[in-house]
């Protein structure tokens, strides 16, 4: 299927959403839960698999579902076509904070593999798929990297990665280690690999985990400083775990606060609150 080019907007500072013009005719994908707004004369269908192409049928269609399946997607996306005799818009926010990256396949060679949940939209034409790391090291202790998005085509594509994102270029043979997580994406002629830290201390108290990626050039790599993982990780960790309420400040200002301290006291030795 020939590729829709389609023109964008990206809005928005820390939270973003890409704004996505469409022609007549023209149509985007996106991600099941993206949608921001929409106007009125374009046509939401959501379909079975990641109907960016012809998918042979109803088992193409399964098959192309369970990849998406495979990757933790949702089994379906939504198409959003322009059947209006003039321009339309539709947006897709971002899912929490980081930013949102413009991807032109055409550019960076017809495919472009990324994080599982990198993927955002992508104008119609765009075919998503998995990347398996073929490796068996990689199999083992890849976590996050292990399976992967792998979009291809010739049009646009938007991903969207947490907290800041660099963008580095590898030569041939540079080697980058990098926190698994933090690989938001590759084009395809950076070897992926997962190396072990190299120290039991390191890999017990050092925070990194036991493993990195290592990514070797020649190619194009995307890095994020903020993975959802390590920011749901912290919100966890901060979150009460007895399903109480958490008392903020310190002990002295609870004191200081007369009744209130009072309250806290009694919490503390088991007072009224039993």
């Amino acid at each position: 299927m020939a590729m829709d080019v389609v023109d964008y907007e990206i809005k928005g500072a820390e939270m973003q959403f890409v704004e996505v013009e469409l022609d007549p005719g023209e149509a985007a994908i996106g991600e099941a839960g993206s949608m921001m707004f929409m106007d009125a004369a374009i046509n939401m269908d959501t379909v079975f698999g990641d109907g960016a192409a012809n998918q042979g049928g109803f088992f193409g269609k399964l098959l192309g579902a369970g990849k998406r399946l495979i990757t933790g997607e949702s089994l379906f996306t939504t198409i959003y076509t322009n059947n209006g005799s003039s321009k339309q818009r539709v947006a897709f926010a971002a899912p929490y904070p980081g930013k949102i990256l413009p991807m032109d396949l055409r550019q960076l060679g017809g495919t472009l593999i990324c994080q599982k949940d990198a993927f955002l939209c992508a104008a119609r034409g765009v075919s998503l798929g998995i990347a398996i790391q073929q490796k068996l090291g990689t199999g083992f202790f890849g976590g996050e990297g292990f399976i992967m998005q792998k979009l291809e085509g010739d049009g646009m594509a938007f991903v969207h990665a947490g907290g800041t994102v660099v963008r580095r270029t590898l030569a041939p043979g540079q080697t980058l280690l990098v926190d698994t997580g933090c690989v938001v994406a590759y084009t395809p002629s950076v070897d992926f690999e997962i190396q072990y830290v190299g120290k039991i201390k390191t890999a017990l108290f050092g925070g990194e985990g036991l493993f990195l990626a290592k990514l070797t050039g020649p190619g194009e790599i995307w890095l994020q400083s903020l993975p959802f993982s390590r920011l749901a990780s912290r919100i966890f960790a901060a979150a009460p775990q007895n399903g109480g309420r958490k008392e903020e400040g310190s002990l002295l200002g609870g004191f200081a606060g007369g009744a209130a301290g009072v309250g806290i006291l009694g919490g503390l030795l088991g007072g009224d609150d039993e």
